[in-house]
């Protein structure tokens, strides 16, 4: 692995979904690939198509020491992709808080660890880039999504002070937002779905039943998704969120105009909340 001028990416769960397409595309662009996986012999094929540009380490994004293990057998790494994540389906009150504290570990704290292992050889050459998948759940929420949207958004906003703070470095943080994409994010088995509690069959039902019926008939390709993102990395003056797929965008659109209406029709409130003046 060293191609004169390739970059090196490294990308958690770059063995299925986004991260397969990434994957793909990095080398498609004639990079190179640090490929961290929970299971290395699923990554076989891909090493032996591209023996000198693809290294596995194995990873799982909970795992603290095993997260200090691939950064250090990864070597340099130009792109951080956190790309590991899951479904997770049910009320607030349905979902367990083993699921909730799960989610929060694979889905903030695991890219958030990473992201601080790679940032010290980062900023020694004034150079990189973070690319944190978090998804439109990221930026918005409905019912029956809410552990997963915190787990997405808590990344998002720590993304977005990261940005101010490493940007002046020489480093750049996209966070991405896809809406529905045909990866296996949606398959029954790889959901984590709560009990359900029919009081919330009328709110929560719909995307209970819905996510995993939309398995393999959404209609966004993930490849089309990784070429917007190599397209956006490096880039100059690049933009800190790239919202993908026209339900996203549209969803995202929705919740500004949702919280600008909101704003105007509460300001007079929340200017008036001053000390008066003597």
């Amino acid at each position: 692995m060293s191609a004169d001028n390739a970059l090196r990416w490294l990308i958690t769960g770059a063995n299925s979904g986004f991260g397969a397409a990434f994957t793909k595309a990095v080398l498609g662009a004639g990079d190179e690939v640090v490929a961290a996986v929970r299971r290395p012999e699923s990554m076989a094929e891909v090493v032996a198509a591209h023996p000198d540009r693809v290294r596995v380490v194995a990873l799982d994004v909970r795992d603290a020491a095993a997260a200090e293990r691939a950064v250090k057998e990864a070597g340099r790494v130009d792109v951080l992709v956190n790309n590991a994540g899951y479904g997770i389906v049910g009320a607030i009150e349905e979902t367990a808080e083993t699921d909730l504290r799960d989610a929060m570990e694979v889905m903030f704290f695991g890219p958030l660890r990473l992201t601080r292992l790679v940032l010290p050889q980062m900023r020694e050459r004034g150079s990189g880039a973070i690319v944190q998948l978090t998804s439109m759940g990221g930026f918005m929420s409905f019912a029956g999504v809410g552990a997963y949207s915190a787990a997405k958004g808590a990344l998002e906003l720590a993304s977005e002070a990261l940005a101010a703070e490493v940007n002046p470095l020489g480093i750049q943080v996209l966070i991405v937002e896809p809406g529905e994409f045909r990866t296996g994010f949606a398959k029954p088995a790889a959901l984590t779905i709560g009990a359900a509690i029919p009081d919330y069959a009328e709110t929560v039902g719909a995307i209970r039943d819905g996510l995993p019926a939309s398995d393999q008939q959404q209609s966004g390709d993930p490849d089309k998704a990784a070429a917007a993102v190599l397209a956006t990395v490096g880039q100059p003056n690049a933009p800190l969120r790239l919202a993908l797929g026209p339900d996203a965008v549209g969803a995202i659109r929705g919740k500004l105009a949702t919280v600008a209406a909101e704003l105007d029709a509460t300001a007079h409130l929340g200017l008036a909340t001053g000390f008066d003046q003597d």
